[in-house]
């Protein structure tokens, strides 16, 4: 071997020597990605599941909410007649109401006077004369 050949040799080595730090930074940072791989596919996944869960229950819902709706449309039906009846029932006791309220004007006296305001007994005359009385004291006390 010549001179040049062991130059060449040396030269390489420490050129390898020197790559082996970069090479095993590298495998550091490639094995973190395969880490962070694994639990990108993982959370994609989960995001699958739920998504899957999303999509059955909002079926659910959907159904619960046709079912709730043929309810309140059969009740309602059911009350149509219900609120016709009702309505037929005011109407009459109206008409009723308005016959009565004739007949009872036409019973009664024709605007008869009112009594005039009897005059007041003896004892309204004493309960009113000792409340002014007593007035009378408690403005004087002041």
């Amino acid at each position: 071997m010549g001179w040049y050949e062991w130059l060449a040799q040396l030269l390489l080595i420490g050129l390898l020597v020197a790559a082996i730090p970069c090479i095993l930074k590298l495998e550091r940072t490639l094995a973190a990605v395969r880490r962070d791989r694994a639990a990108l596919e993982a959370s994609a996944a989960g995001l699958g599941e739920a998504t899957r869960m999303a999509e059955a229950a909002s079926l659910r819902l959907r159904a619960t909410a046709e079912g709730a709706g043929r309810q309140v449309a059969e009740r309602l039906a059911a009350a149509e007649p219900m609120r016709d009846d009702l309505r037929y029932l005011v109407e009459r006791a109206e008409g009723l109401a308005d016959r009565l309220e004739g007949l009872v004007r036409s019973a009664r006296p024709m605007a008869a006077p009112e009594p005039a305001m009897a005059a007041p007994s003896q004892a309204e005359r004493n309960l009113l004369r000792a409340l002014s009385q007593g007035l009378a004291g408690a403005r004087g006390g002041r």
